[in-house]
């Protein structure tokens, strides 16, 4: 499966950004999609993750209250959207899919990646 990030953009702080992400390719809903990020000199990290069927979502703990994912299967598309932006979330951000909902949050357990898309929070 393709995958193809897209929606990042510069906002000031305390806005929004919704993120998207187009799968092509294989099915698209047998697969979990994740969404990591990775800010300059840091590690690539998880973000949020959503079940096949969008019964079952994850969050990490900074993302928990602001960010919401969710999933159109028909369209092929996951959607983050982010609110309340801190300038700590500046990051290029990734999609990824797999096909266990296990570990979620491990992203080398992740089969497909899109290109990332970046975001940028000003002060």
């Amino acid at each position: 499966v393709q995958l193809q990030a897209s929606g990042g953009g510069l906002v000031q702080a305390g806005g929004s950004l919704r993120l998207s992400c187009a799968a092509s390719g294989r099915t698209f809903r047998p697969y979990v999609i994740g969404w990591f990020r990775q800010a300059p000199g840091k590690e690539r990290e998880f973000v949020a993750a959503i079940s096949w069927s969008g019964g079952s979502t994850y969050y990490t703990d900074s993302a928990k209250g602001r960010f919401t994912i969710s999933r159109d299967n028909a369209k092929n598309t996951v959607y983050l959207q982010m609110n309340s932006l801190k300038p700590e979330d500046t990051a290029v951000y990734y999609c990824a899919a797999r096909e266990s909902i296990v570990g979620v949050t491990a992203r080398y357990d992740y089969d497909y990646w899109g290109q990332g898309t970046q975001v940028t929070v000003a002060s």
